[in-house]
């Protein structure tokens, strides 16, 4: 069945985090958001674009983002309709913008369902009605202060720890929260590439604590140095920001550079690429689960219902609103015993709040199509 849009908003919000996020990449106090909204003759649909501020983490940032969506991907689009496995056939001329081109799939894609009245999980293959939920915790001021923030999260009841880490703060605050919560919490480290592979000696001593895994030590363009530290760590190697498709994916396998994989739909260029690379993962027996950006109810919703899919054995970062917002665009997602249930309804589900929206909004830019 093809969608055929009538127009596309592109909505910028402004929202406070509940407490500064720090990674190897820099502090966080907000997140501008930018919401794609796509209207047909008798639905809309929503996508978020999961790009940051600035070009930190990739090479995408949240102004390039609108632009190149205003400039190239929306009048790309064909005025006659087009099926959602179209889109990014249709987007595929244009090098990169895969969290731009992500949002603007999505977004035809809820559209489409709510049409359809199928919810988004179904459509992508779910096999739960529910998903486990781990939290990461950023770079903290003090291990004090770090220990005391993991014992708040795991009485929320999350079921997996992440530590974000960085050279200088690694091994101390690991086992520091090693030595209070036992052996038995599911613990992991994130580098966001912080480390080069003259580290390796170094982080091996991570060994010694029974991570889960450790997430893209090294630089994301680098699968020949990740696989020569797999084999120098006991610790499996996670690939975040290496994997942008499921042809890195396999390269990455079949290399021996990672043994578990991060999926970012925006980062891979949206859901139907991410089911993509859960299949290639789970037809080599490689682990995945299902990272995030910060996201509101909108990429939250979605990114729930895709960490339902079967080969998703970890439990992701698909925290409960509460974890960054004290007030979600969405209804918020809270956590029962560790767990976030999938939306039910066509669609992702959920659709903003419109007067929370309103409050949050700092520009809407009208596209017709």
């Amino acid at each position: 069945m093809k969608t055929k849009i009538a127009g596309i908003e592109l909505r910028r919000i402004a929202m406070p985090l509940v407490a500064p996020f720090r990674t190897s990449f820099g502090v966080e106090t907000t997140r501008d958001v930018l919401l794609v909204r796509v209207v047909t003759a008798d639905h809309e649909g929503w996508g978020e674009c999961g790009a940051m501020s600035e070009p930190r983490y990739s090479s995408e940032y949240v102004d390039s983002a609108q632009h190149v969506l205003r400039r190239f991907l929306i009048p790309a689009l064909p005025r006659d309709g087009l099926d959602v496995h179209e889109v990014a056939r249709v987007l595929a001329p244009f090098t990169g913008h895969r969290m731009a081109k992500s949002a603007l799939e999505t977004a035809v894609l809820d559209a489409h369902l709510r049409a359809a009245d199928e919810s988004f999980g179904s459509y992508l293959g779910a096999a739960r009605d529910r998903v486990p939920c781990g939290v990461s915790v950023g770079i903290m001021d003090s291990v004090p202060e770090l220990l005391d923030a993991v014992e708040r999260y795991i009485a929320e009841g999350y079921v997996r720890i992440k530590l974000k880490i960085e050279p200088g703060w690694d091994l101390a605050p690991v086992r520091a929260v090693r030595e209070r919560f036992g052996d038995d919490l599911p613990l992991q480290v994130d580098a966001n590439a912080a480390y080069t592979l003259s580290d390796a000696q170094h982080l091996a001593g991570l060994d010694d604590f029974g991570l889960q895994l450790i997430e893209q030590p090294l630089a994301n363009d680098d699968l020949v140095r990740h696989a020569a530290l797999a084999r120098l760590l006991r610790t499996p190697i996670c690939l975040d920001e290496s994997i942008t498709s499921a042809a890195d994916a396999a390269a990455a396998v079949s290399l021996g550079a990672c043994s578990v994989v991060n999926i970012k739909p925006g980062r891979v260029g949206g859901y139907l690429e991410a089911r993509r690379i859960h299949d290639l993962a789970r037809a080599h027996g490689v682990a995945v689960w299902c990272g995030g950006m910060l996201e509101t109810g909108i990429g939250r919703a979605a990114n729930v219902a895709l960490a339902a899919l079967p080969g998703f054995t970890l439990p992701g970062d698909t925290s409960a609103s509460g974890r960054y917002f004290a007030t979600d665009i969405t209804k918020p997602f809270v956590l029962s015993d560790g767990h976030l249930d999938v939306p039910a309804g066509p669609g992702l589900g959920v659709a903003p709040l419109p007067d929370v929206l309103d409050a949050v909004t700092t520009s809407v830019e009208w596209i017709k199509v």
